[in-house]
């Protein structure tokens, strides 16, 4: 069974088109018209070993808002779509990653119901001219769109970029675990039978 998805959302503010398999190789390819969210979402590809592919065009004249979100209300329904109902997977994940002076820790459980903690303090405003603030409101739309909670914390950090890179591979490790078949797990992992 292919556990894949193709999302496409058009609004006044952006046009996306997203791809994306959870039983890829790392494989991405992502032009959002963003450079900083093009390289967190490489990392994302990677440590996940999801396939991800990204095209959007967005009102960056605005602002990266928009365009960011949009991003990752489409990966978040991506996500849900491709696991289907469940059936077989850890459904639970985390990971502590360290990067350099940088300590995140984050913890998925893709139970069907949608929160998010981000105990994520960024010491900067910008990353670039990336706002630093558009990290939490992508993992925000990532958890709204894909029914899950998610937990985020920094237990260490100085530099704005290992902060939001440290985010984005723990986030990613625990996704790869989460999704991955328990070959101990047989049909939906919850006793209420259903996520």
């Amino acid at each position: 069974m292919s556990r894949s998805a193709k999302v496409q959302r058009k609004t006044a503010e952006t046009e996306i088109r997203l791809e994306l398999n959870l039983d890829g190789t790392g494989q991405s390819g992502c032009n959002t018209g963003v450079g900083f969210l093009d390289h967190m979402l490489t990392l994302l590809a990677k440590h996940a070993v999801f396939d991800v592919s990204v095209e959007a065009q967005g009102d960056l004249h605005v602002d990266q808002h928009h365009t960011v979100e949009d991003i990752g209300i489409c990966f978040g329904q991506a996500l849900q779509q491709a696991l289907g109902d469940k059936a077989g997977i850890r459904r639970y994940g985390h990971f502590m990653l360290p990067m350099e002076e940088t300590l995140v820790g984050s913890a998925v459980d893709l139970s069907g119901r949608c929160f998010l903690v981000f105990n994520v303090a960024f010491p900067v405003s910008k990353i670039g001219d990336f706002e630093s603030e558009l990290v939490e409101d992508f993992w925000h739309a990532v958890a709204a769109n894909a029914l899950c909670n998610l937990h985020v914390t920094l237990h260490h950090g100085r530099n704005a970029h290992h902060i939001s890179e440290a985010v984005f591979k723990s986030v990613a490790r625990a996704l790869r675990m989460a999704v991955e078949i328990d070959p101990l797990m047989s049909g939906i992992p919850s006793t209420k039978g259903t996520l």
